[in-house]
């Protein structure tokens, strides 16, 4: 179990309102672990209700809970019936614990379980000690880091990306927006054999961290407000309009890019 009695855990209260307090540490229930917190991201999301204090819309301002969800550690103690993980052990945590009895958990969507909406505030990680279930926590192999342990969670929204959109050899994919989520959208759109990337985004050294990484045939800067424009700026810059656009900035201006830059019949 814990070597210690704190539990240091940064907590939201509200807008801009972020303290550091002392939690229970707690203790690891049925099939649960308690897990001693190594390394935890930075999400969008994190800032966003740092930023305006409440969760999907304002109808949900934020309750006191700890912020972070995208996280690796290491195992520091064992509940009853856990079989798969021992002290000592590194991983990283699926962020969810789904009540794996409804139909959205049985046809493998846990994703979508009602007993987890975003908008009822659940603690997070950024804290010492978390207790989460086994069978959300992946042993890490002894050459990943914990930072990239850390980085499993974002990289697997590029890993469904791609394959919801049926990333392929021979497909022209754009992507909108530069940020992490770009990038590991990015990085699994090469590794399912896309033909030609394209990057967009509003930023211009964002972009050229893009080109540092080496896996895109082009970048296009957004230098406009007008959607029709860059959509002809990016089919100009591809050779063509892109059949798979992956729109990773979240914005309303980078969504209308996305519909009028991608192709007829294509995917975004």
């Amino acid at each position: 179990m814990a070597a210690t009695d704190s539990n240091l855990s940064v907590v939201l209260h509200g807008k801009d309102d972020i303290r550091m307090e002392d939690r229970p540490v707690p203790t690891p229930g049925r099939g649960e672990v308690q897990i001693s917190i190594h390394s935890v991201g930075v999400c969008g999301t994190d800032v966003h209700y740092w930023k305006s204090g409440y969760l999907v819309t304002k109808d949900h301002p934020v309750t006191p809970m700890i912020l972070g969800h995208e996280t690796s550690g290491v195992v520091s103690g064992i509940g009853d019936d856990v079989t798969s993980l021992k002290v000592g052990d590194r991983v990283a945590i699926e962020p969810m614990n789904p009540c794996l009895k409804c139909e959205f958990c049985k046809a493998g969507r846990y994703n979508l379980c009602p007993k987890i909406p975003l908008w009822i505030p659940a603690d997070g990680h950024y804290t010492r000690y978390v207790a989460h279930p086994e069978r959300f926590c992946y042993k890490l192999p002894d050459h990943v880091s914990f930072e990239e342990g850390a980085l499993i969670e974002p990289l697997a929204v590029g890993v469904y990306a791609a394959e919801r959109a049926d990333v392929k050899i021979g497909k022209r994919v754009l992507i909108v927006g530069a940020g992490p989520i770009g990038m590991m959208c990015l990085l699994c759109a090469r590794a399912a054999g896309a033909t030609e990337i394209c990057v967009a985004d509003i930023f211009q050294g964002r972009l050229d961290s893009v080109k540092k990484v080496g896996l895109t045939s082009t970048t296009v800067l957004v230098d406009s407000k007008n959607a029709d424009v860059m959509a002809k700026k990016i089919e100009n810059t591809m050779g063509g309009m892109p059949d798979i656009t992956m729109e990773c900035s979240g914005s309303e201006a980078g969504i209308q890019v996305a519909i009028n830059a991608t192709k007829s019949g294509g995917i975004w």
